[in-house]
């Protein structure tokens, strides 16, 4: 079997849940130099408004992968949330 098939535990998801939380705030919006300004290199923002955070500038990243990791700031949390609604419908313990 491998290991997407491996159903999660409530530890696992706990533990991604806490990397969620401890995260800098979002929303976090993925920037690509030539795609979403002109000047300057591709980052993340983190954050907006007061609770703007620090930019984040990946090494490496292509600009799906950037995308990715942005999104997944939103992402995450919404299917942690789906995650327990669908358990809670089913009767698994939490």
């Amino acid at each position: 079997m491998n290991e997407q098939a491996i159903p999660i535990n409530q530890k696992e998801l706990e533990e991604i849940r806490r990397r969620c939380e401890t995260a800098t705030p979002g929303p976090w919006k993925s920037f690509i130099e030539g795609r979403d300004h002109t000047s300057g290199s591709s980052f993340i923002m983190t954050g907006s408004g007061p609770n703007r955070g620090e930019d984040i500038e990946l090494s490496g990243a292509t600009a799906a992968d950037q995308d990715f990791i942005a999104h997944a700031r939103q992402d995450i949390p919404r299917l942690l949330n789906e995650i327990d609604i669908l358990r809670r419908q089913l009767g698994v313990a939490q």
